[in-house]
Formats: C-alpha cells, structure tokens, sequence
C-alpha cells in the first residue's frame, strides 16, 4: 500500500471521514469532509469564493445551484468491445448507473448535467441499455441535460427525453463543457468545469505506484476536469506542475496534491 507520506515533491493535504448523519443541506465549512456510513467521499471546496463544490467518488455536487455534475460514463462501451469480439462483462453498466441511482437518491438534485459521453458507440447503445437508460429518466426527479460528447454524436438515434446542448452551458459561476474551453472566453470569476480526458495522476513510492482517477483543477486556466464516471473507462496521465491540484477520491477520504512553491 502506497504511504501518501512517502510521496517525493509534492504537497500532500490528506481528509478522512468520520461516520455521521449527513443530509445536502448540512451546513459545513468550506473544505470538510464528511461521509455517510458508506465509505463515501463528500469533500466541499470552494475554488470560487462564491461557488461551492462538494466533490464525490466520481461527481460534483453544487448545492447553490441544486446540481449534480458527471461526465464520460461510456454507457455500453462493453457492448462495443463484445462485438469485437473482446469478452468483457455487462456488469460495468450496472455498476456505473446504481452509482447514479444512488448519488439522486442521496442528494436528490434538481438537475442533473452529464458533461459529454454519455454512451461509448451507436454499437454499443443496445436497446436493452436504451431501454434502462429510459426508464432510469422517468424514475427521476431530476431533469437531465446531456452536453454532447465526441461518443454521444455518434452514438445517439432517437432522443431520450432530456436535454441537449451542443454547446457550453453556463450555471451560476460555473461554465460547463465537454471539451475544456478556452480560458480566454471566461470572466475572472468563472470556472470551466469539463470532461473528456479522464485525469489520472501516477503517484510513486520509493518502492512502488500508482495510477489513480482524480479531479484535476488548473487554477491559472480555470478549469476543473472531472474524473470519469463509469466504471469502465481508461485514463490519460495528467502532468503535475505548479498551479494545478490534483483531488484524488481514495478510502473513503480525499488526497488534495500539489507541486510546493
């Protein structure tokens, strides 16, 4: 087991929860933490001064704006590779939409943004996978608003009955997209919060590594890049330099990781 203590150069900001009753509504100082009796992560930061986060296992909640916040859940991306002739179980779907059932469940938001990719391939969208992805929309309270990936233009047919937008989608402070926006486009108080690239960080012991999912915020770009959603997606191998943190959901706690000054 990788020691976060043994980790060479970088600044290393450890939280773990304690076991409590927690409800959205709880009033905690910005950057706490705190989890339900599930080893859940639920870290609050306010990297706005304005916007507060609450960052899950693989989502952001925003609670001024009663919001749930993922991106590139890949629906059917073991479907695809089945019919290339790669076994990979179905499970994946299950596992990556109970994760959802269970964040609305929880947090029970009022709108819910999937920040592109929502599927993997038109192959991979079977009609039984339509047929759950449907019937999870009309169990919802929830209004949902797709921002069109690179996988979902061609992956989608026939529209679910949510929303669509091929384009930016500003919320309160936050600006959400798919691919990250030029940061020139956005006031000094706005955020970018975009998918597409699946952040890992490698972290390196004296004795072994890790690569590990993460939200990676570049603060001098403005820009939070969420972590991939579904439980079968790779990762692109982010770079850690000064000026970015990298917020690695593990244990039922948060690692926030930085370059020192």
């Amino acid at each position: 087991m990788l020691n976060p203590g043994a980790i060479w150069g970088y600044n290393v900001a450890t939280k773990k929860s304690s076991p409590m009753a927690h409800t959205p509504s709880d009033d905690l100082p910005a950057d706490d933490l705190t989890s339900t009796d599930s080893p859940r992560t639920e870290h609050r930061a306010n990297l706005l001064h304005g916007e507060e986060l609450i960052f899950l296992d693989r989502a952001i909640y925003v609670p001024g704006q009663q919001a749930l916040l993922l991106s590139d859940l890949h629906l059917g991306k073991a479907e695809t590779f089945q019919l290339a002739g790669i076994p990979i179980a179905q499970q994946v779907n299950d596992e990556t939409l109970e994760e959802l059932r269970s964040h609305l469940a929880q947090w029970q938001p009022q709108r819910v943004f999937i920040l592109g990719d929502l599927f993997h391939s038109r192959q991979g969208l079977v009609p039984e996978l339509a047929a759950v992805w449907s019937q999870l929309l009309a169990e919802a309270e929830a209004r949902f608003t797709l921002i069109v990936g690179n996988h979902d233009r061609a992956a989608l047919g026939d529209p679910f009955d949510m929303d669509y937008s091929t384009q930016p989608v500003p919320l309160g402070q936050l600006v959400l997209s798919h691919e990250p926006v030029d940061p020139t486009t956005l006031t000094r108080d706005q955020l970018n919060i975009c998918g597409h690239i699946h952040p890992v960080v490698e972290l390196k012991g004296m004795v072994d590594s890790l690569r590990l999912p993460c939200f990676y915020y570049e603060r001098p770009s403005q820009r939070l890049i969420m972590r991939a959603f579904g439980a079968f997606t790779g990762g692109y191998e982010m770079a850690m330099k000064k000026g970015v943190t990298a917020y690695i959901p593990m244990d039922g706690g948060m690692m926030a990781l930085d370059i020192p000054d």
